[in-house]
Protein backbone atom coordinates (compact mmCIF):
# COMPACT_ATOMS: atom_id res chain seq x y z
CA UNK A 1 0.00 0.00 0.00
CA UNK A 2 2.73 2.53 0.77
CA UNK A 3 3.70 2.42 -3.15
CA UNK A 4 0.42 3.93 -4.28
CA UNK A 5 0.10 6.78 -1.76
CA UNK A 6 1.83 8.74 -4.36
CA UNK A 7 -0.76 8.19 -6.74
CA UNK A 8 -4.15 9.29 -5.32
CA UNK A 9 -5.73 7.26 -8.23
CA UNK A 10 -4.46 4.01 -7.04
CA UNK A 11 -4.42 4.60 -3.42
CA UNK A 12 -8.67 4.62 -4.36
CA UNK A 13 -8.75 1.31 -5.92
CA UNK A 14 -6.85 -0.55 -3.89
CA UNK A 15 -7.81 0.55 -0.26
CA UNK A 16 -10.38 1.03 1.55
CA UNK A 17 -10.56 4.41 3.50
CA UNK A 18 -6.74 4.06 3.46
CA UNK A 19 -6.24 0.65 4.84
CA UNK A 20 -5.44 -2.42 2.97
CA UNK A 21 -8.28 -4.60 1.86
CA UNK A 22 -8.93 -7.87 3.87
CA UNK A 23 -9.98 -11.40 2.48
CA UNK A 24 -13.92 -11.43 3.11
CA UNK A 25 -14.02 -7.75 1.73
CA UNK A 26 -15.98 -6.42 -1.20
CA UNK A 27 -14.13 -5.11 -3.45
CA UNK A 28 -15.79 -2.87 -6.57
CA UNK A 29 -14.28 -1.26 -9.65
CA UNK A 30 -16.63 0.96 -11.02
CA UNK A 31 -14.49 2.59 -13.00
CA UNK A 32 -13.19 -0.44 -15.06
CA UNK A 33 -16.15 -1.56 -14.72
CA UNK A 34 -17.21 1.06 -17.30
CA UNK A 35 -13.87 0.93 -19.42
CA UNK A 36 -14.71 -2.64 -19.79
CA UNK A 37 -18.06 -2.01 -21.31
CA UNK A 38 -16.78 0.71 -23.72
CA UNK A 39 -14.65 -2.37 -24.94
CA UNK A 40 -17.18 -4.53 -25.50
CA UNK A 41 -19.51 -2.45 -27.38
CA UNK A 42 -16.50 -0.69 -29.31
CA UNK A 43 -14.20 -3.02 -29.68
CA UNK A 44 -10.47 -1.77 -28.84
CA UNK A 45 -11.38 1.19 -30.13
CA UNK A 46 -13.58 1.70 -27.09
CA UNK A 47 -9.49 1.86 -25.42
CA UNK A 48 -7.45 3.28 -27.71
CA UNK A 49 -9.98 6.23 -29.23
CA UNK A 50 -12.35 8.02 -27.14
CA UNK A 51 -12.97 8.98 -23.41
CA UNK A 52 -10.55 6.08 -22.22
CA UNK A 53 -7.60 6.93 -24.76
CA UNK A 54 -8.09 10.44 -23.12
CA UNK A 55 -8.21 9.80 -19.35
CA UNK A 56 -4.95 7.62 -20.37
CA UNK A 57 -3.32 10.43 -22.49
CA UNK A 58 -3.95 13.17 -19.25
CA UNK A 59 -2.71 10.49 -16.80
CA UNK A 60 0.48 10.28 -18.52
CA UNK A 61 0.47 13.68 -19.34
CA UNK A 62 0.09 15.10 -15.84
CA UNK A 63 3.26 12.72 -14.55
CA UNK A 64 5.45 13.72 -17.25
CA UNK A 65 4.89 11.51 -19.89
CA UNK A 66 4.87 11.53 -23.68
CA UNK A 67 1.84 9.38 -25.00
CA UNK A 68 -0.61 10.91 -27.17
CA UNK A 69 -3.93 10.54 -28.91
CA UNK A 70 -2.18 9.83 -31.80
CA UNK A 71 0.17 7.22 -30.84
CA UNK A 72 -2.76 4.99 -29.15
CA UNK A 73 -4.58 5.57 -32.39
CA UNK A 74 -2.00 4.41 -34.40
CA UNK A 75 -1.21 1.34 -32.62
CA UNK A 76 -2.31 -1.72 -34.30
CA UNK A 77 -1.43 -5.53 -32.46
CA UNK A 78 0.13 -7.71 -35.25
CA UNK A 79 -0.39 -11.66 -36.07
CA UNK A 80 2.88 -13.55 -36.44
CA UNK A 81 3.59 -17.06 -37.09
CA UNK A 82 4.48 -19.04 -33.96
CA UNK A 83 7.14 -20.94 -33.66
CA UNK A 84 7.51 -24.59 -33.88
CA UNK A 85 10.08 -27.42 -33.40
CA UNK A 86 9.76 -31.02 -32.70
CA UNK A 87 10.99 -32.78 -29.12
CA UNK A 88 11.06 -37.05 -29.67
CA UNK A 89 8.23 -37.10 -32.05
CA UNK A 90 6.29 -34.11 -30.62
CA UNK A 91 5.43 -30.81 -32.31
CA UNK A 92 6.17 -28.10 -30.55
CA UNK A 93 4.04 -24.34 -31.21
CA UNK A 94 5.43 -21.51 -28.82
CA UNK A 95 5.54 -17.49 -29.57
CA UNK A 96 7.45 -16.01 -31.59
CA UNK A 97 9.24 -12.96 -30.97
CA UNK A 98 9.31 -10.22 -29.56
CA UNK A 99 8.77 -12.86 -26.98
CA UNK A 100 12.05 -14.56 -26.87
CA UNK A 101 9.86 -17.62 -25.23
CA UNK A 102 9.15 -19.95 -28.22
CA UNK A 103 12.50 -19.79 -29.69
CA UNK A 104 14.69 -20.45 -26.73
CA UNK A 105 12.51 -23.31 -25.59
CA UNK A 106 12.60 -24.83 -29.22
CA UNK A 107 16.67 -24.06 -28.72
CA UNK A 108 16.64 -25.52 -25.67
CA UNK A 109 15.07 -28.94 -26.81
CA UNK A 110 16.68 -29.03 -30.08
CA UNK A 111 20.22 -29.38 -27.61
CA UNK A 112 18.94 -31.73 -25.23
CA UNK A 113 17.41 -33.95 -27.31
CA UNK A 114 21.09 -35.35 -28.47
CA UNK A 115 20.66 -37.02 -25.28
CA UNK A 116 19.59 -40.13 -24.93
CA UNK A 117 15.72 -40.36 -23.63
CA UNK A 118 15.64 -41.34 -20.11
CA UNK A 119 12.86 -44.06 -21.02
CA UNK A 120 10.82 -43.10 -18.28
CA UNK A 121 12.93 -43.56 -15.50
CA UNK A 122 12.87 -41.14 -12.75
CA UNK A 123 16.06 -42.30 -11.00
CA UNK A 124 17.99 -40.52 -13.65
CA UNK A 125 15.71 -37.24 -12.70
CA UNK A 126 17.59 -34.60 -10.52
CA UNK A 127 21.17 -36.42 -11.39
CA UNK A 128 23.93 -34.51 -11.16
CA UNK A 129 24.89 -34.97 -14.73
CA UNK A 130 20.91 -34.52 -15.59
CA UNK A 131 21.43 -30.75 -14.38
CA UNK A 132 24.47 -30.36 -15.66
CA UNK A 133 22.88 -30.92 -19.02
CA UNK A 134 20.01 -28.09 -18.55
CA UNK A 135 22.12 -25.70 -16.96
CA UNK A 136 24.46 -26.06 -20.11
CA UNK A 137 22.29 -25.95 -22.72
CA UNK A 138 19.91 -22.85 -20.61
CA UNK A 139 23.43 -20.90 -20.75
CA UNK A 140 24.24 -21.06 -24.23
CA UNK A 141 20.50 -20.16 -25.12
CA UNK A 142 20.35 -17.44 -22.37
CA UNK A 143 23.46 -15.97 -24.18
CA UNK A 144 21.45 -15.86 -27.53
CA UNK A 145 18.80 -14.47 -25.87
CA UNK A 146 20.57 -11.52 -25.10
CA UNK A 147 22.80 -11.47 -28.27
CA UNK A 148 19.97 -11.89 -30.87
CA UNK A 149 16.17 -11.44 -29.63
CA UNK A 150 14.34 -8.64 -29.99
CA UNK A 151 11.06 -7.34 -32.34
CA UNK A 152 11.75 -8.87 -35.75
CA UNK A 153 10.70 -5.34 -37.44
CA UNK A 154 13.52 -3.78 -36.69
CA UNK A 155 15.99 -6.18 -35.86
CA UNK A 156 17.21 -9.11 -37.77
CA UNK A 157 16.33 -11.89 -35.56
CA UNK A 158 18.39 -14.79 -36.93
CA UNK A 159 15.21 -16.92 -36.17
CA UNK A 160 15.90 -19.74 -38.34
CA UNK A 161 19.44 -20.42 -37.56
CA UNK A 162 18.80 -20.48 -33.60
CA UNK A 163 15.83 -22.82 -34.20
CA UNK A 164 18.02 -25.20 -36.66
CA UNK A 165 18.47 -28.84 -35.20
CA UNK A 166 22.09 -28.22 -37.24
CA UNK A 167 23.19 -25.31 -34.96
CA UNK A 168 21.64 -26.88 -31.42
CA UNK A 169 24.19 -29.81 -32.19
CA UNK A 170 27.11 -27.73 -32.65
CA UNK A 171 26.13 -26.55 -28.82
CA UNK A 172 25.70 -30.25 -27.59
CA UNK A 173 29.43 -30.90 -29.15
CA UNK A 174 30.64 -27.97 -27.04
CA UNK A 175 29.18 -29.17 -23.99
CA UNK A 176 30.25 -32.57 -24.22
CA UNK A 177 33.87 -31.00 -24.78
CA UNK A 178 33.76 -29.61 -21.52
CA UNK A 179 33.95 -33.35 -20.25
CA UNK A 180 30.92 -32.92 -17.32
CA UNK A 181 32.36 -29.77 -16.72
CA UNK A 182 30.59 -26.38 -16.49
CA UNK A 183 31.68 -23.65 -18.93
CA UNK A 184 32.20 -19.76 -17.39
CA UNK A 185 29.13 -17.65 -18.77
CA UNK A 186 32.47 -15.78 -19.78
CA UNK A 187 33.44 -17.89 -22.07
CA UNK A 188 30.34 -18.22 -23.69
CA UNK A 189 30.18 -15.00 -24.51
CA UNK A 190 31.22 -12.08 -22.14
CA UNK A 191 29.33 -8.90 -21.32
CA UNK A 192 30.02 -6.63 -18.53
CA UNK A 193 26.67 -6.23 -16.26
CA UNK A 194 24.85 -4.39 -13.65
CA UNK A 195 22.84 -6.05 -11.46
CA UNK A 196 19.52 -5.20 -10.47
CA UNK A 197 16.70 -7.22 -8.59
CA UNK A 198 13.24 -9.15 -9.69
CA UNK A 199 9.32 -8.59 -9.65
CA UNK A 200 7.12 -10.52 -11.28
CA UNK A 201 3.04 -9.56 -12.38
CA UNK A 202 2.58 -12.02 -15.00
CA UNK A 203 -0.57 -14.60 -15.52
CA UNK A 204 -1.16 -17.50 -17.58
CA UNK A 205 -3.82 -19.79 -18.39
CA UNK A 206 -4.57 -23.05 -20.71
CA UNK A 207 -7.67 -23.66 -22.36
CA UNK A 208 -8.92 -26.68 -24.12
CA UNK A 209 -12.72 -27.62 -24.93
CA UNK A 210 -14.90 -30.10 -25.96
CA UNK A 211 -14.40 -28.94 -29.54
CA UNK A 212 -10.66 -29.71 -29.70
CA UNK A 213 -9.62 -26.49 -29.60
CA UNK A 214 -6.58 -25.44 -27.31
CA UNK A 215 -5.54 -22.48 -25.85
CA UNK A 216 -2.15 -21.32 -24.05
CA UNK A 217 -2.29 -17.18 -22.95
CA UNK A 218 0.24 -15.48 -21.34
CA UNK A 219 -0.57 -11.81 -20.33
CA UNK A 220 1.60 -9.44 -18.27
CA UNK A 221 2.27 -5.59 -16.76
CA UNK A 222 5.99 -6.30 -16.25
CA UNK A 223 6.45 -5.47 -11.98
CA UNK A 224 3.87 -6.56 -9.45
CA UNK A 225 1.46 -3.57 -10.06
CA UNK A 226 3.01 -2.65 -13.15
CA UNK A 227 3.92 0.89 -13.08
CA UNK A 228 1.66 1.80 -9.47
CA UNK A 229 0.02 4.11 -11.91
CA UNK A 230 -4.17 3.56 -11.76
CA UNK A 231 -5.68 5.83 -14.67
CA UNK A 232 -7.71 7.97 -12.76
CA UNK A 233 -11.58 7.63 -13.77
CA UNK A 234 -10.84 4.08 -16.00
CA UNK A 235 -9.58 1.84 -13.67
CA UNK A 236 -6.69 0.28 -15.24
CA UNK A 237 -3.22 0.24 -14.05
CA UNK A 238 -0.71 1.26 -16.42
CA UNK A 239 2.32 -1.47 -17.16
CA UNK A 240 5.77 -0.83 -17.22
CA UNK A 241 7.10 -2.58 -19.91
CA UNK A 242 9.73 0.09 -20.57
CA UNK A 243 11.84 -2.18 -18.70
CA UNK A 244 11.92 -4.89 -20.43
CA UNK A 245 13.95 -2.64 -23.47
CA UNK A 246 17.68 -2.86 -23.42
CA UNK A 247 18.49 0.75 -21.53
CA UNK A 248 22.09 0.43 -22.26
CA UNK A 249 24.20 -2.86 -23.26
CA UNK A 250 25.25 -4.89 -20.15
CA UNK A 251 22.64 -3.50 -17.99
CA UNK A 252 19.91 -5.87 -16.15
CA UNK A 253 16.21 -5.50 -16.34
CA UNK A 254 14.23 -6.13 -13.11
CA UNK A 255 14.28 -10.31 -14.12
CA UNK A 256 18.36 -10.08 -14.01
CA UNK A 257 18.02 -10.22 -17.73
CA UNK A 258 20.69 -8.56 -19.95
CA UNK A 259 19.96 -6.66 -23.35
CA UNK A 260 22.15 -5.52 -26.49
CA UNK A 261 21.07 -3.46 -29.25
CA UNK A 262 18.82 -6.27 -30.83
CA UNK A 263 16.40 -5.03 -27.78
CA UNK A 264 17.14 -1.46 -27.78
CA UNK A 265 14.80 1.20 -27.48
CA UNK A 266 12.97 2.89 -30.58
CA UNK A 267 9.43 4.41 -31.37
CA UNK A 268 6.67 1.51 -32.10
CA UNK A 269 9.06 -1.46 -31.11
CA UNK A 270 7.49 -4.01 -28.80
CA UNK A 271 10.21 -5.04 -26.53
CA UNK A 272 11.50 -8.59 -25.46
CA UNK A 273 9.75 -10.67 -23.10
CA UNK A 274 10.15 -14.24 -21.62
CA UNK A 275 6.08 -15.18 -22.62
CA UNK A 276 6.58 -18.79 -23.42
CA UNK A 277 2.93 -20.00 -24.06
CA UNK A 278 3.12 -23.94 -25.48
CA UNK A 279 0.80 -26.02 -27.10
CA UNK A 280 2.33 -29.76 -27.70
CA UNK A 281 0.88 -31.65 -30.33
CA UNK A 282 1.29 -35.59 -30.75
CA UNK A 283 0.05 -37.32 -33.45
CA UNK A 284 -1.30 -33.59 -34.87
CA UNK A 285 -3.18 -33.22 -31.74
CA UNK A 286 -3.07 -31.13 -28.74
CA UNK A 287 -1.66 -33.35 -26.21
CA UNK A 288 -0.41 -30.49 -23.42
CA UNK A 289 -0.73 -26.92 -23.23
CA UNK A 290 1.82 -25.14 -20.82
CA UNK A 291 2.81 -21.71 -19.77
CA UNK A 292 3.68 -19.90 -16.61
CA UNK A 293 4.58 -16.66 -15.14
CA UNK A 294 7.38 -15.68 -13.51
CA UNK A 295 10.35 -13.11 -15.83
CA UNK A 296 13.21 -14.92 -17.05
CA UNK A 297 11.94 -18.43 -15.04
CA UNK A 298 9.02 -18.74 -17.32
CA UNK A 299 11.48 -20.16 -20.15
CA UNK A 300 12.82 -22.85 -18.25
CA UNK A 301 10.07 -23.43 -15.83
CA UNK A 302 8.24 -24.39 -19.11
CA UNK A 303 11.03 -26.30 -20.40
CA UNK A 304 10.98 -28.39 -17.03
CA UNK A 305 7.40 -28.95 -17.11
CA UNK A 306 7.91 -30.53 -20.98
CA UNK A 307 10.96 -32.94 -19.88
CA UNK A 308 8.80 -34.24 -16.85
CA UNK A 309 6.01 -35.05 -19.19
CA UNK A 310 8.16 -36.62 -22.07
CA UNK A 311 11.25 -37.91 -20.81
CA UNK A 312 9.80 -39.23 -17.37
CA UNK A 313 6.55 -39.98 -18.27
CA UNK A 314 4.78 -38.19 -15.50
CA UNK A 315 1.60 -36.80 -15.74
CA UNK A 316 0.58 -33.01 -15.84
CA UNK A 317 0.13 -32.57 -12.12
CA UNK A 318 3.49 -35.02 -11.03
CA UNK A 319 5.48 -32.57 -13.94
CA UNK A 320 3.78 -29.39 -12.58
CA UNK A 321 4.42 -30.10 -8.96
CA UNK A 322 8.52 -31.30 -9.25
CA UNK A 323 10.84 -28.94 -7.74
CA UNK A 324 12.82 -27.21 -10.91
CA UNK A 325 16.20 -25.29 -11.28
CA UNK A 326 17.00 -22.11 -13.45
CA UNK A 327 20.27 -20.40 -14.77
CA UNK A 328 20.30 -17.51 -17.23
CA UNK A 329 24.06 -17.33 -18.35
CA UNK A 330 24.78 -14.33 -16.47
CA UNK A 331 24.89 -14.20 -13.31
CA UNK A 332 26.78 -16.98 -13.53
CA UNK A 333 25.09 -19.25 -10.54
CA UNK A 334 22.51 -22.15 -10.59
CA UNK A 335 18.91 -21.18 -9.13
CA UNK A 336 17.17 -23.63 -7.32
CA UNK A 337 13.81 -24.30 -5.72
CA UNK A 338 13.48 -25.67 -2.15
CA UNK A 339 14.11 -29.51 -2.53
CA UNK A 340 15.45 -29.06 -5.95
CA UNK A 341 18.89 -29.98 -4.99
CA UNK A 342 19.92 -32.29 -1.94
CA UNK A 343 23.16 -31.27 0.18
CA UNK A 344 25.01 -35.15 -2.02
CA UNK A 345 23.83 -33.46 -5.08
CA UNK A 346 25.20 -29.64 -4.03
CA UNK A 347 28.63 -30.99 -3.28
CA UNK A 348 28.46 -33.10 -6.85
CA UNK A 349 27.87 -30.09 -8.70
CA UNK A 350 30.26 -27.64 -6.91
CA UNK A 351 32.81 -30.25 -7.87
CA UNK A 352 31.59 -29.69 -12.04
CA UNK A 353 32.35 -26.46 -11.21
CA UNK A 354 29.22 -24.70 -10.59
CA UNK A 355 28.50 -21.42 -8.51
CA UNK A 356 24.96 -22.23 -6.26
CA UNK A 357 22.64 -19.16 -5.32
CA UNK A 358 21.37 -20.31 -1.82
CA UNK A 359 20.29 -17.22 -0.69
CA UNK A 360 16.31 -17.50 -0.52
CA UNK A 361 16.25 -20.65 -1.83
CA UNK A 362 14.14 -21.92 0.83
CA UNK A 363 11.15 -19.71 -0.39
CA UNK A 364 12.19 -19.39 -3.89
CA UNK A 365 9.69 -19.98 -6.62
CA UNK A 366 10.58 -21.07 -10.12
CA UNK A 367 7.44 -20.44 -12.30
CA UNK A 368 3.85 -21.21 -11.39
CA UNK A 369 3.29 -23.42 -14.72
CA UNK A 370 -0.78 -23.73 -15.32
CA UNK A 371 -1.04 -26.91 -17.50
CA UNK A 372 -3.52 -29.54 -19.22
CA UNK A 373 -2.83 -33.04 -20.63
CA UNK A 374 -5.43 -34.93 -23.20
CA UNK A 375 -5.40 -38.25 -22.42
CA UNK A 376 -6.93 -39.43 -25.80
CA UNK A 377 -7.07 -43.28 -25.18
CA UNK A 378 -8.65 -43.13 -22.03
CA UNK A 379 -10.90 -39.55 -23.15
CA UNK A 380 -9.59 -37.97 -19.99
CA UNK A 381 -8.45 -34.44 -19.58
CA UNK A 382 -6.25 -33.52 -17.03
CA UNK A 383 -5.56 -30.24 -15.84
CA UNK A 384 -3.12 -29.28 -13.21
CA UNK A 385 -2.72 -25.90 -11.36
CA UNK A 386 1.22 -24.94 -9.73
CA UNK A 387 0.59 -25.39 -5.93
CA UNK A 388 3.61 -22.29 -5.97
CA UNK A 389 1.05 -19.86 -6.65
CA UNK A 390 -3.20 -19.06 -6.13
CA UNK A 391 -4.70 -20.85 -9.52
CA UNK A 392 -6.72 -23.55 -10.05
CA UNK A 393 -7.73 -26.41 -12.63
CA UNK A 394 -11.26 -26.45 -13.20
CA UNK A 395 -13.46 -28.28 -15.60
CA UNK A 396 -17.18 -27.85 -16.54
Amino acid sequence: LPEFEKYPSSLKVFSKDGEPYQEGDLFIQPDLARTLEKIKENGKDGFYKGKVAELLVEQIASLGGYITLEDLERYQPLEREPITGSYRGYKIVSMSPPSSGGIALVELLNILENYPAPGGAESDWGSALYIHHLVEAMKYVFADRTYHLGDEDFYPVPKDKLISKEYAKTIFTKIENAKNKAVPSGEIKSLDVSYLHESTETVHYSVYDSFGNAVSITTTINSSFGSKIVVEGAGFLLNNEMDDFSGKPGTQNQFGLLGTEANSIQPEKRMLSSMTPTIILKDGKPHIIIGSPGGAKIITAVLQVILNCIDFDMNIREAVEKPRIHHQWLPDSIYYEDKALTDDLKKELIEMGYSLSDYGAALRIIGIAEGIMIDRENKIIYGASDPRGGGLAVGY
